[in-house]
């Protein structure tokens, strides 16, 4: 015997199942043009604020610079220059070629060099999210749930919550959403959340295509700086 309370429920599912279908729909059409975009992509430059948010104090560290990325069929790289920490002067360098991180102090003549070993593809994955990647190698690292359009200084964005597809202790992060440009397949903010409750967010401006020389991904090391390897 149907009651108004099954009649309800049923309206409601059908609802809602119409409601997951569309939102199928929806990323299906963000990731196929995110895969027509990564054909055409080559680097990209962008100003960024990066916060960086410690849960157990409550406290908020904040940089500001500009960030650059290059592809090369498989291969990444990344160079960021940092001018200010905490609205203070503080000029750092970060460069990532070759599965190696370079991190670069002027004020204390030191470079530190960090490995990516065989943990390569993951690092990289990280590096580059939402920049010039394919929707085809989102969806082969990711579970995405699509969460709706949002307008981010006045583009059109498709917000993406991602998990990783193989959760565990070694995760950097429990999930990670993006707002993404999907025509161009460039991120303009990304939030970065871990376990403990820290979080890290990024918002990207004056993002510029494919007019980046092969030259900005280097690093100009003064003579005398210290090197540490790790």
């Amino acid at each position: 015997m149907c009651t108004f309370r099954t009649a309800l429920l049923t309206a409601f599912a059908a609802v809602l199942i119409t409601a997951c279908a569309y939102a199928q729909d929806d990323l299906s059409k963000v990731l196929s043009q995110m895969d027509a975009a990564s054909q055409k992509f080559q680097s990209a430059q962008a100003d960024f604020d990066w916060d960086q948010y410690t849960a157990v104090v409550q406290s908020h560290e904040t940089q500001a610079g500009t960030i650059a990325f290059r592809r090369s069929g498989r291969n990444v790289e990344m160079v960021a220059h940092v001018k200010t920490d905490n609205g203070q002067p503080a000029p750092k360098d970060i460069l990532y070629k070759n599965g190696q991180l370079t991190f670069f102090q002027p004020a204390i003549k030191q470079q530190t060099i960090f490995s990516a070993g065989t943990n390569r593809q993951q690092y990289e994955g990280f590096l580059t999210l939402g920049f010039g990647g394919s929707g085809k190698d989102l969806a082969a690292n990711w579970n995405i749930k699509y969460e709706g359009t949002e307008a981010i200084n006045s583009i059109q964005t498709a917000k993406l919550d991602l998990t990783p597809k193989q959760p565990g202790s070694n995760q950097m992060f429990s999930h990670i959403t993006i707002w993404i440009d999907p025509a161009r397949s460039v991120s303009l903010k990304q939030q970065f959340f871990q376990e403990s409750g820290d979080s890290r967010t990024a918002l990207y401006t004056n993002i510029q295509m494919n007019s980046v020389p092969g030259s900005a991904f280097a690093l100009k090391i003064p003579s005398g700086t210290q090197t540490v390897r790790r």
